[in-house]
């Protein structure tokens, strides 16, 4: 309910606003559980993607956000529920498991799932190597895999930023990525890799990112 309010209200205002480019809306399924997998370069990118999506797209948030006292945390727990967010505690040693069983859960209700693989934001705006996170949930629901690439979400909200600013955003979306039937005679673990591999390549080639090669540790209290 609060999230068909405030979906009615928010993405026609913020694209009047920044107007941003999108282009492969259609590759996004109207119906059925699917992932949708993007570069990180900005704490924006988790609302420029529900913003754009032509349906509601679940991303995790950390459990903070829901979790504030007095008119403040009302607001701000109204708000991130409104967007479709979950929350997630990430200082807890069972965070990451926590999170695919989420994420299971959504894709198996037919929902859409955001993930992004580099699995925190880009600092000096390359792209880092893929976590077989989002592999593990495609193989194991059996969906497809929708590459977004996002350029300037990084200047629409600066690191240490409160609010969004004006600035050209672009949404790139990919052909979606069906993994069926593709691995099963290949090793688990490989077939996360060779998986994750292919989705990290569709992601570059939309957002156009120098590959850093190597993978992206989160900064202590990094926000994203």
């Amino acid at each position: 309910m609060l999230y068909t309010a405030l979906h009615a209200v928010v993405p026609p205002v913020a694209r009047a606003v920044w107007r941003p480019e999108i282009t492969g809306l259609e590759n996004i399924p109207a119906s059925g559980g699917v992932i949708v997998a993007s570069n990180h370069l900005s704490f924006a990118d988790s609302l420029v993607i529900p913003i754009v999506a032509p349906r509601k797209v679940v991303f995790l948030a950390k459990s903070d956000y829901f979790t504030g006292s007095g008119i403040k945390g009302a607001l701000s727990k109204a708000w991130f529920e409104g967007l479709g967010m979950l929350p997630v505690d990430r200082d807890d040693a069972q965070a990451a498991l926590t999170s695919l069983d989420t994420a299971l859960k959504v894709l198996g209700k037919g929902e859409a799932f955001g993930i992004y693989p580099e699995g925190t934001r880009s600092r000096d705006g390359r792209l880092y190597r893929g976590r077989t996170g989002v592999a593990h949930l495609a193989l194991t629901a059996g969906v497809p895999v929708v590459p977004v690439g996002l350029q300037g979400t990084a200047e629409l909200q600066p690191v240490g930023s409160r609010l969004p600013r004006l600035a050209k955003v672009r949404v790139a979306i990919g052909e979606p990525l069906d993994f069926t039937g593709r691995f099963d005679d290949v090793p688990a673990g490989r077939a996360r890799r060779q998986a994750t591999d292919e989705i990290m390549a569709a992601i570059a080639q939309l957002s156009g990112q120098e590959l850093a090669g190597q993978y992206n540790d989160r900064p202590v209290e990094d926000e994203s």
